[in-house]
């Protein structure tokens, strides 16, 4: 490993300061679980790394609001997520998701506003996140702005999110009596990357489902809500009918990619057969098979 400097700004500012908008081998550190095995790999040679590890506490916090939103700071730990109190109840497709993410020692240092911003697609919080509605907050040298968490993402470990800004947190909306699911599909251990993952979320309107959002990920470049198949599923029901269409819709739309977890072929065909069962796991709040 070749030698790099280490900052460690007392503030969100300075860390944004010590940023380098021209040149790609100086990076921020949160939990570093991902970079590590980079510069381990000799993938990645930095020049400097800025360490986030001293910045304000309230960067490693977590706090729900009376009217139900949920603020993540960045700097928040998986396990800390995964473990804080109220989270059950008020999001329980995030209390679902996150014992199978990864394995316990990575959640111990993993941090929120990293698996966010790293762009890799088999990551499991991003489609969840999106599939809630979240945004992010993003500080850079011009001051604060947000985005979608769905927005994020613009291609195979590529985000909006420029080389002098850093997330600050998470904004997740009150759930609301909305129904959320996350389904991933793994050829092996249930904590090893998926080949497939899909996030549902949505009213139930009597029988009906209203303001359906659907994300797909693992099987695509990115992270991305597919509309078409929100469309089969708005304003129908759980009927078999409904959810072959939308799974149909979803297989059709979908840019998926083959990989060493299978061939676009048979993640195609994942697609097609989850998104049906993610819906009914929303509905019930508990696996369907």
């Amino acid at each position: 490993m070749t030698p790099f400097e280490l900052q460690e700004p007392k503030t969100l500012k300075q860390a944004v300061g010590l940023l380098d908008p021209d040149d790609p081998t100086v990076r921020p550190l949160a939990g570093g679980t991902a970079l590590m095995l980079m510069m381990k790999a000799g993938v990645f040679a930095p020049t400097r790394l800025v360490s986030l590890a001293k910045v304000e506490p309230e960067y490693s916090a977590i706090t729900i609001a009376p009217s139900g939103e949920m603020h993540i700071g960045a700097m928040v730990t998986l396990s800390l997520l995964e473990r804080q109190k109220g989270i059950a109840a008020a999001f329980p497709v995030i209390a679902r998701t996150l014992p199978h993410l990864s394995n316990v020692r990575v959640r111990n240092v993993a941090c929120v506003g990293g698996a966010l911003a790293h762009g890799d697609p088999h990551m499991d919080l991003p489609p969840v996140l999106a599939a809630l509605g979240a945004k992010v907050a993003i500080v850079g040298p011009n001051g604060t702005r947000e985005a979608a968490v769905e927005d994020l993402y613009t291609g195979y470990y590529e985000t909006m999110i420029k080389r002098d800004e850093l997330i600050a947190e998470a904004i997740v909306p009150p759930l609301a009596g909305r129904k959320a699911a996350y389904l991933k599909f793994t050829a092996r251990s249930a904590d090893d990357w998926p080949a497939l993952g899909v996030a549902v979320a949505f009213t139930a309107d009597g029988d009906k489902l209203r303001d359906v959002r659907v994300v797909v990920s693992a099987a695509t470049a990115k992270v991305m809500r597919l509309a078409d198949a929100e469309a089969a599923l708005e304003g129908g029901t759980s009927d078999e009918a409904t959810l072959r269409a939308a799974g149909e819709a979803a297989a059709e739309e979908a840019p998926v990619i083959g990989d060493v977890r299978g061939s676009a072929a048979y993640k195609r065909e994942l697609l097609r057969v989850c998104v049906g069962r993610a819906v009914r796991q929303a509905l019930s709040g508990k696996p369907v098979h």
